[in-house]
């Protein structure tokens, strides 16, 4: 039984820890003709997270466009932009049974907040999404480390891009 509850609570725990990535894109889009970006501002300030949450992830995607070699303009060919949502899970664990009462041997009711973190590119020229990436995992205002984790956030995100690269 403590085996059960020890491995039940480190696949827990690993769980929250991971970020769980989907990317989409234009198949008909040349990817390597993007080497400039800038960030659509407008879309940008109408993301409901905090100013420095906000921060953080331009930062993160600076750091990991950069390192993709693309280099931020004031005449770009891609534009960036972001968009966060958040959702409260609940969890309900049960441990076991319990033969002398009718019932659970033990019980607890976590609950944790599952962020989602969209990345757009849009082409600056037709003004039309070509690359979307979401990336999902645990993330609260209680997060520690919250620079690191928004990196890793970006970071597993944009591991897809440019498409067709692993």
């Amino acid at each position: 039984m403590k085996n059960f509850c020890l491995i039940s609570c480190l696949i827990f725990f690993t769980s929250c820890s991971s970020v769980r990535v989907f990317t989409d894109y234009d198949q008909g889009v040349d990817f390597n003709k993007y080497t400039t970006f800038a960030y659509l501002k407008p879309h940008i300030d109408q993301v409901v997270i905090s100013d420095l949450d906000k921060r953080r992830i331009l930062r993160a995607l600076d750091h990991n466009l950069e390192q993709k070699g693309l280099k931020k303009s004031e005449n770009p060919n891609l534009l960036v932009t972001f968009t966060t949502k958040a959702k409260e899970k609940v969890y309900v664990n049960n441990m076991g049974w319990n033969p002398w009462f009718w019932g659970p041997n033990y019980s607890s009711v976590t609950s944790q907040t599952e962020g989602t973190l969209f990345i757009n590119f849009i082409d600056a020229e037709s003004k039309q999404l070509v690359w979307q990436g979401k990336g999902r995992g645990a993330i609260s205002e209680y997060t520690k480390n919250r620079d690191e984790r928004i990196m890793l956030f970006v970071q597993q995100i944009l591991s897809n891009y440019p498409p067709g690269i692993e």
